[in-house]
């Protein structure tokens, strides 16, 4: 069974072209206007050995927001996409990932009902160029169009930089750990016998 997917999606203000392999090696091949933006994502495909590409282009000259978010909205369908009907699937994963200073973790369940506590409060509106605010919609739209259930929590952390990559870290490793397969179980891991 091949678990990947593409997706497009074009607006007036973004044009947006993401293919996933759920079963990679953590390749990616990742190009947005917004360079830290495509940083945070390849941490994100490393640490959850998934293959990504991605191909934006957004309306930057007025800010970063809607590629982000359409990012955001794309990698959320593009893995429910390629999770199909879920069978077989974790569907829970967790991931705790120290960086320098900075420990963050993030729990998630592709329970088909979207739902996000971002309890990350970040100390400084930027990095570099990119709004710190942009992380919280990601993740919203991430959520909205995966249906996965998803809990951020930041511990601790002063240097914003740390702070998000631990952040996006953790969601790599608890991506990998919610879509890997086990042998052991039967359809999907639900007492009610779905995922919706």
């Amino acid at each position: 069974m091949a678990r990947s997917a593409k997706i497009e999606r074009k607006t007036k203000e973004t044009e947006i072209c993401v293919e996933l392999k759920l079963d990679g090696s953590g390749r990616e091949k990742i190009s947005t206007p917004a360079p830290f933006f495509d940083h945070m994502l390849s941490a994100l495909i490393r640490h959850g050995f998934f293959d990504l590409k991605v191909a934006a282009e957004g309306d930057i000259e007025i800010d970063a927001h809607h590629t982000v978010e359409d990012v955001g909205i794309c990698l959320g369908e593009v893995f429910k996409k390629a999770l199909g009907d879920k069978t077989g699937i974790r569907r829970f994963g967790r991931g705790t990932m120290p960086m320098h200073e900075a420990l963050a973790s993030v729990i998630i369940d592709f329970s088909g009902r979207p739902f996000l506590v971002f309890n990350a409060e970040l100390p400084k509106a930027q990095v570099g160029n990119f709004e710190t605010e942009l992380v919280e919609e990601f993740f919203v739209a991430f959520c909205n169009h995966s249906g996965a259930n998803i809990h951020v929590n930041l511990a601790y952390g002063d240097n914003i930089h740390h702070i998000i990559e631990a952040i996006f870290k953790a969601f790599g490793r608890a991506l990998d750990e919610a879509t890997s397969l086990d042998p052991r179980i039967q359809g999907v891991l639900s007492t009610k016998g779905s995922l919706e």
